[in-house]
């Protein structure tokens, strides 16, 4: 028996609450999303991915520590800048499955057809 691949179906406030999670912690807690996503589908993409920004984080981090003083460093800036819209994009757009259609009419009660005369004298 085939089994059916996870699915993670997320809305759009979904969505928008993980890219602000990882947007509004000024990209510290960018990993959390793709660890909630890692964890319930168990697929080996989605722990590259997670595996990925913890790495990032990793060495991001203390390369802000070392150049911490002065003007700062503008490559580091723009690394940083880049991965925040790139990980923003991904949850907005493209890491999580579109909810499934529900079926037309759905939870409505069935309507018979309309009557179409004498059925005797046709």
């Amino acid at each position: 028996m085939e089994r059916l691949p996870k699915r993670l179906e997320a809305g759009w406030w979904q969505r928008i609450g993980w890219a602000v999670l990882a947007l509004g912690s000024c990209g510290l807690l960018i990993w959390v999303p793709f660890l909630y996503a890692a964890i319930r589908r168990g697929r080996g993409s989605d722990w590259g991915a997670f595996a990925t920004l913890v790495f990032y984080e990793c060495v991001t981090l203390p390369w802000a520590a070392v150049r911490g003083d002065g003007a700062g460093d503008p490559f580091l800036g723009l690394v940083i800048v880049l991965t925040m819209l790139l990980t923003a994009g991904l949850l907005l757009f493209g890491y999580f499955d579109n909810p499934t259609p529900k079926q037309a009419g759905y939870g409505v009660a069935p309507v018979p057809p309309a009557p179409q005369g004498n059925p005797y004298l046709r």
